[in-house]
């Protein structure tokens, strides 16, 4: 064979050579990096039901005038703590002409009707003394006094009330212009300044809302949980929320309600559930804060974890595959016990030890 010829032989042979431990390298490569492992390892895995909600107070109250008027003082602002029976509003009469008109022409022929009957009652009382009058007209004629007199402190109420915008009996009690706390509480919202018109709470209209107050040492967390896990939930089971304002902290509480009925919200089915704060720890709380409540169905310390992503399951089955006994070996099928799933990890119950390899396949392409 010529040099020639020798030459480019050599040079052909080892340019195969080259290309397949290229392709052979390449292969291999690939195969490392399609089949990664992952490690078994030990941790805590908590069932849990997810809530999206918000801080609210446990009870709000409305504050409301029982006389219609002008809001003429408001004596305290948002954020202020009120005590019971602190001075909140000041109430202007506001009645127009014609009102104030009748109220006075009221008392006038009350007065007229209540002097009448004084009258009558004293010339029927002379009567029955002397046993002229029977002990029934007596009695009726008593009857009409008490009612004129009832008349007559009716109407002066309600002239009172028009002019001065009080009541004051005798008793202690009545209507007062001023309004005041009923229960001791934080500010939340004050919805009326001075100036406003104020329409009173009766028994045919609900009334102006002057301000909300709130004991802010009562709030809790109020939420929907999906329909997917209510049935899971029971009373008394505790609960972490994390508030989206204070990153970083945990709020302790406790379930204490699930509605017993679903409702309709954004297209979902959804339960309405509400959770006792337990221990707020130094997190300044205030109503309204946005937050998510992890409800504990159960929860596993120091148990065995493997990524979901790497176990087969199929019916009450499961499998997991390990590493062949040499690095060029196909991976071999384990069956284990799995128990409890947080959505991204599997406790292992048994056919697996801390440490041990799995392999993890890389994931299906959709086409």
């Amino acid at each position: 064979m010529s040099k020639p010829l020798k030459v480019v032989f050599g040079s052909v042979v080892l340019g195969t050579m080259a290309l397949g431990l290229f392709l052979w390298t390449r292969n291999a490569n690939a195969k490392q990096d399609g089949l990664k492992t992952v490690e078994v390892t030990r941790g805590t895995i908590v069932d849990k039901a997810l809530a999206t909600g918000q801080i609210v107070p446990d009870q709000e109250i409305q504050v409301k005038s029982q006389i219609s008027g002008i809001v003429s003082t408001c004596y305290v602002e948002v954020g202020d703590r009120v005590e019971s029976g602190q001075p909140l509003f000041a109430i202007t009469p506001d009645p127009t002409p014609l009102e104030l008109a009748e109220a006075e022409r009221q008392v006038e022929l009350a007065q007229v009707a209540y002097d009448r009957s004084t009258q009558e009652l004293e010339r029927s009382h002379s009567l029955w003394s002397s046993g002229v009058l029977a002990k029934n007209q007596f009695d009726s004629h008593e009857k009409d006094f008490e009612q004129a007199r009832i008349s007559l402190e009716q109407a002066k109420d309600k002239l009172a009330l028009l002019k001065e915008g009080r009541i004051v009996r005798k008793q202690g009690a009545g209507v007062d212009s001023i309004i005041r706390a009923s229960t001791s509480g934080t500010v939340l919202e004050r919805k009326t300044n001075p100036g406003d018109p104020v329409v009173p709470l009766t028994s045919f209209q609900e009334g102006t809302v002057l301000m909300t107050l709130a004991d802010m040492g009562t709030l809790e967390f109020k939420g929907t949980v999906d329909e997917i896990d209510v049935g899971k939930l029971v009373d008394g089971m505790p609960v972490r929320i994390q508030i989206g304002a204070l990153p970083g902290k945990t709020i302790d509480g406790k379930l204490t309600r699930v509605a017993p009925k679903a409702r309709e919200k954004e297209g979902a089915t959804v339960f309405d559930v509400e959770v006792a704060i337990v221990a707020a720890a130094d997190a300044p709380l205030r109503a309204g804060y946005s937050a998510n409540a992890d409800i504990i169905v159960q929860e596993k310390p120091g148990v065995l974890l493997v990524p979901e992503r790497v176990v087969t399951l199929d019916g009450k089955k499961a499998s997991v595959e390990v590493p062949g006994a040499t690095p060029d070996a196909e991976p071999v099928k384990k069956e284990i016990e799995v128990g409890l799933s947080d959505g991204l990890n599997l406790e292992v119950l048994s056919g697996l030890a801390e440490g041990d390899k799995l392999v993890q396949r890389p994931p299906k392409k959709i086409e």
